[in-house]
This record gives structure tokens, C-alpha cells and sequence, in this order.
């Protein structure tokens, strides 16, 4: 598809119907062909059986368990997998010193040098699975440091790491770690997060505020002989189920169902048990019957490396797969159609929008032209003269244009200053200071709310200047039509109701901080620190997808009127330069209308091509996303 787009607009080049909007706007399509990902988040308290379901799904192939799946705690840090095709494969690692700097995770992710780089062989297992485990790897440090880097709280001792003999608590040795690897899964666009237990995302602002809730889709792991504890419920209820406006992105996971698989019990007890287990959790979490998937990840990998069909069959990790395969990248493959189809359609009405004005010009040449029939030399000079007036009337018409452009910039000039970094500092201001004061912080909330609300009136500024923008250009472009014969068709600005929800999703997320139990941990300036840079972070990530958002629509619009300027300038040259050739040999003139209706024949060929192209860039769009089966994941990865 990326290759038909750099087609579609190589063609539309050479026809000279490419203007600089739609050139950008096909490239913007091209980039998210290759960067857009899917995010699936993995959360769970301890030992529930995520990294051994990551095992089971992505590296079944390699004959052993890669990720570290023992019993008790073995991811200790967040842990993204997905693919770049511009890396080797390799694991990256963030040193967890960096919790005592004051830059956010995002603000390190653009400092490589910074990671600890561990590059893989694909072809062995053993070296990957001896680098993998230093995703489990610990240190020991003093109760001072590990209060520091946000592991050791002495209002809630009972959520503590361990301590050794000699009174060192132990804690995570990396903040963060970055697996890049060619999976099938993975070379569709899905990235997998894998997050540690309770302890170590609530020491995380960042992982809560931001990662977490931008993923597309949480698989929440339990396991199926116990169910709902007290502790998966905390963390359900902390980071889960406040996330999503809609829960239908929220998955559960019944692992360790091979537990119940009691040799005193008919399988049709069994069934009954695993079923009800998957009722009672279904109706706790307030989810729909689907959402809650029973399975073994453990007998899933073993009947995979054994190459056992039935035991595959009955850990049920197959029904796991078609949902990631299926339902979550599906989404994918469903949000870039929409988008090509989109994107294709508004090239090819501008282009068409081009090739009506060509049509029409030389239309009209045609008529003048075959009006000099017959007609002496003077009346010939003086249709010369008459298009030589047209031409410097329509050039001094310019100013005009000039003008309406003066003012389109000057409000466009107060949409990025509401939406750049100084705007988010000034509208945030009052809840950094209330953030960073020491000690309890007992009116953060209604600080919060106030930050928030700032911002979205910031939104409502916006969409404001873009409603009169929008409104001044329309009335510009019905008289330029109207004088001129244009096309100009003023496209409606981007909407910004998107970024409000957004918002209201930061907010959400921060909100799980504000509550009695966290009030301690907020006391913390280390901690505070971290959720005001994680706080601008998103915010800032939101505004710019904004900004970049209206740079398009104006882009698009000023290049409508350029494109439309430059035709018609084009044109008058056209006229005279075919006056000119009539006056110096007379006998041209039906040489001359020929050339125009040879013209005319090649502008409906290139006309009927483009609806061509459209047609099929569309239809391959669709049939790529309705035709993408899951990949085969029981293939050995290795090359």
C-alpha cells in the first residue's frame, strides 16, 4: 500500500497535479503505514502468568521459554516488545538510576545513548534467553536510596520490596526495557507492554498516566483457580478500569485453568467450573461474557513445543491469538483503511478540481479561437490586446488574495501560540505550584480541575479562531469564484473534539493520585516531580497532534488558491502565445484548434486514469483489510 501511495502521488507529479498539501498528506498516510502501532497492554499483580502467556504467543517457535516465567517475581521493570525495522534486533535497557532525574520517560526515549543495548541473536536461543533475563535482574540498595527511586514507603510498609540480611531493600536494576524483534505479530504493528506487578506501576507515574492509558486494548491477567483477589481487584479498579471511555478494549485473561483440570473430576465438570469462574469474574469486573477468556498459557507453550495439537486444543490459547490476530490488529488494518480511503479521496478531488479549471480554459480557448474565423488581422491584434488587459487585471487582482492571506495568517498565528509549550505552561502553572509544594497536598483536586479546564478552553480558543478562519475563507472563495471562475472549495477545518476527550483522559488518569491513600505519596517531591513532566509530556503530545493537524488544513487551503492562481496565470500565457502564432501565420489557427481538442482528448484520459487509480488504491485498501488473516504462530521465528 505504501508503495501504491508513493505511485499515486509520482503520477499525480508528472501531471503536475500535486500541489504541496496533498504531497504532504500522502506522505503522512505513507509514515503512518509504517509507524502506526497498536498497543496491548499486559497488566497484573505477581506471578498471574503474564510473561509465560508471552512465551506461549510470541516465542513458542524457539522450542523453550525465552522471557523469564518462574514462580514468584520475574519482570521486574515495564517491558515493551515490538519491531523497528531500522534496528537490529536488541534489548534496550534504561539504568533505574534515571528515576532520581527529573526527565520523563518519553524525554530518555529520545537519548539512546543512555540505554544499555544487549543485541540478540534470533538464531540461538540460549543467548536470548540469557539476555532476556535481565529484565529480572535486581540490585540492593539502601532504605534511602529505594525511597528515593520510589520503592520504599513508610506509610504503606506492607507493599515493600524484600530486604536481605544485611538490611539492603532490593529493587528493579532497569526502569525500562525496549525489545525489538521480527515477529509476525509484531511486524504487523502490535507492541506488547508487559508491566510488573502492583509495587513497581504504581512507582511509575509515567507508565499510569501516559503508556497505560494510550494502549489500544489491556489484557488483565488472574488466575482461574482463585479468581478475583483483593489485590487484582486494586489494580483493576486503580489502573484499569478508569482508563477507557468504552470497555470494550479491556480483555481478561483466566490463566492456569490446567489447575482445575482435576483427574477426579468429568471434563464436563470442568467445563462447568472453568465457565462459572469466567461468569463470577465477568460479572465482578462489570465486563461482557466475551471480554473474560479462560486458558492455560503453560500448556499452550508445551503443546506447541511438543507440537501437540490436542493439548493445544484444550489450553485454549488459540482463541487468545484470533483475538490479538483478529479483533485487535483488525482494528488496525480497519483504522488505515478508513484513513487511505480518506486520504486518496481528498487527493483526487483536488486533482479533478484541477483538471475541471484545464477543462474549462481550454474549453474556452477553443471558442475564442474558432471566433477569429474569418476575421482580419486588426480584430486578431485586438483580442491580443483585450486577453493582455484580462491578464493584468487579474494580476493586479492579486492584492486581493494578498489580503484575505494577511488575515488568515494573523489568526492562524494565534492558533499556534494557544496550542505551543508556552500556552501549556501558562495554563498548567497554578497546578505545577500546587504539585510541587512540599507536604500534603490537600487541594489538588480542585487545582486539577482547574488546570484542565484551562486547557479545554484553550480547545474551545481553537476551535473558535477555526470556526471564523473557516468562515472568512468561505466568503473569500465564493467571490474569488464568482469573479474568476474558481473552483476554491473551502475544506472544513479539524475537528477538536478528539483532543478534548483526550484531555479528559489525562485527567482521568492523574485523578487515581488525588484520592486519601495516595495523599503521602504525592507528599513527595521526587514523586510529584515525575507526575508534572509525565503531566506536560502527554499534554504536550496532544497539542502538537493538533497543531500538526491544522498546519495540514491550512496547507491545504493555501495551496488550493496557489494551484488555481498558477492554472489560470498558465492559461493567459497559453491564449496569448496562441493569438501571437495566429497573427504571424494566419494558417495556424486550425492547426491551433486541433492542438486544443488533442488537448482536451488527453485531459479526459488523464481524468478517467485518476478515478482509475483512486478506484483501486480504495480497493486494494479494502481488500487488505478485509483479506489479513492472523499470521501463523506456531512458525519458529528465527531466520
Amino acid at each position: 500500500m505504501s508503495s501504491r501511495l508513493k505511485n499515486l502521488a509520482a503520477w499525480l507529479r508528472q501531471q503536475r497535479l500535486l500541489d504541496d498539501a496533498t504531497d504532504e498528506s500522502l506522505q503522512r498516510l505513507v509514515e503512518q503505514l509504517r509507524s502506526d502501532k497498536v498497543m496491548v497492554a499486559f497488566v497484573a499483580e505477581f506471578s498471574r502468568g503474564k510473561s509465560e502467556l508471552i512465551n506461549a504467543v510470541f516465542f513458542a517457535g524457539y522450542g523453550r521459554r525465552i522471557m523469564p516465567a518462574s514462580a514468584g517475581r520475574t519482570t521486574m521493570c515495564p517491558t515493551e516488545l515490538a519491531y523497528d525495522a531500522e534496528l537490529p534486533p536488541c534489548l534496550r535497557l534504561l539504568p533505574i538510576e534515571t528515576r532520581l532525574q527529573p526527565q520523563a520517560l518519553m524525554e530518555w526515549r529520545m537519548a539512546p545513548e543512555q540505554w544499555t543495548r544487549v543485541d540478540l541473536d534470533v538464531n540461538d536461543p540460549q543467548q536470548l534467553a540469557s539476555a532476556m533475563e535481565k529484565v529480572s535482574e535486581v540490585r540492593y540498595v539502601d532504605q534511602a536510596q529505594a525511597r528515593a527511586l520510589g520503592f520504599w514507603h513508610d506509610d504503606r510498609p506492607e507493599d515493600n520490596p524484600p530486604v536481605n540480611a544485611q538490611g539492603l531493600v532490593e529493587v528493579p536494576r532497569w526502569r525500562h526495557a525496549l525489545i525489538n524483534m521480527a515477529h509476525p505479530l509484531l511486524r504487523q504493528g502490535l507492541v506488547v507492554l508487559d508491566t510488573p506487578g502492583l509495587n513497581a506501576i504504581g512507582a511509575e507515574p509515567e507508565l499510569t498516566v501516559n503508556l497505560i492509558p494510550q494502549a489500544q486494548a489491556v489484557v488483565f491477567i488472574l488466575a482461574a483457580d482463585t479468581g478475583v483477589t483483593k489485590s487484582d481487584l486494586g489494580i483493576w479498579r486503580e489502573h484499569v478500569a478508569t482508563m477507557q471511555d468504552s470497555s470494550s478494549s479491556r480483555f481478561v485473561v483466566l490463566n492456569k485453568i490446567d489447575a482445575l483440570w482435576d483427574e477426579l473430576s468429568t471434563p464436563a465438570q470442568i467445563e462447568a467450573q472453568i465457565a462459572r469462574q469466567c461468569a463470577d469474574t465477568a460479572r465482578t469486573l462489570a465486563l461482557q461474557d466475551d471480554q473474560v477468556l479462560a486458558l492455560s498459557a503453560q500448556k499452550g507453550l508445551l503443546a506447541k513445543v511438543r507440537g501437540d495439537a490436542a493439548l493445544l486444543a484444550d489450553s485454549r490459547l488459540p482463541h487468545f491469538e484470533d483475538l490479538l490476530g483478529q479483533q485487535v490488529l483488525g482494528a488496525r488494518h480497519a483504522m488505515l483503511h478508513d484513513a487511505i480511503g480518506a486520504g486518496v479521496a481528498r487527493a483526487q478531488a483536488e486533482a479533478e478540481r484541477t483538471l475541471a479549471m484545464r477543462g474549462r480554459e481550454l474549453s474556452d480557448q477553443t471558442i475564442e479561437l474558432n471566433g477569429l474565423r474569418g476575421k482580419n488581422h486588426q480584430v486578431i491584434h485586438q483580442m491580443r490586446l483585450r486577453i493582455e488587459q484580462e491578464k493584468a487585471d487579474f494580476d493586479r487582482s492579486a492584492a486581493s488574495v494578498l489580503a484575505v492571506r494577511s488575515v488568515h495568517l494573523k489568526l492562524l498565528r494565534e492558533v499556534f501560540q494557544l496550542l505551543g509549550n508556552a500556552s501549556i505552561k501558562r495554563e498548567l502553572a497554578e497546578l505545577n505550584a500546587a504539585l510541587r509544594e512540599p507536604g500534603l497536598k490537600l487541594g489538588i483536586k480542585k487545582s486539577y480541575a482547574d488546570g484542565f479546564e484551562r486547557l479545554r478552553g484553550v480547545i474551545r480558543q481553537v476551535q473558535a479562531l477555526e470556526g471564523e478562519i473557516h468562515a472568512m475563507l468561505k466568503a473569500a472563495f465564493v467571490q474569488l469564484n464568482t469573479d474568476y471562475g474558481f473552483a476554491l472549495q473551502a475544506a472544513e477545518p479539524p475537528a477538536m473534539e478528539r483532543f478534548v476527550s483526550d484531555l479528559d483522559a489525562v485527567e482521568r488518569s492523574h485523578l487515581r493520585y488525588l484520592g486519601v491513600g495516595h495523599m503521602l505519596q504525592l507528599a513527595r517531591a521526587g514523586f510529584s516531580e515525575k507526575l508534572v513532566r509525565a503531566l506536560l509530556t502527554r499534554v504536550r503530545s496532544i497539542f502538537e497532534t493538533a497543531l500538526g493537524d491544522i498546519e495540514l488544513w491550512n496547507k491545504a487551503t493555501t495551496s488550493q488558491l496557489d494551484t488555481q492562481l498558477r492554472e489560470r496565470r498558465r492559461a493567459y500565457g497559453r491564449r496569448i502565445d496562441a493569438v501571437e502564432r495566429i497573427q504571424d501565420a494566419a494558417g495556424s489557427l486550425d492547426q491551433r484548434i486541433h492542438d486544443l481538442q488533442q488537448e482536451q482528448q488527453a485531459l479526459q484520459a488523464t481524468a478517467q486514469r485518476l478515478r482509475e487509480l483512486g478506484h483501486e488504491l480504495r480497493r486494494a485498501s479494502a481488500t487488505d483489510a478485509a483479506d489479513t488473516a492472523p499470521p501463523e504462530l506456531t512458525e519458529v521465528v528465527p531466520a
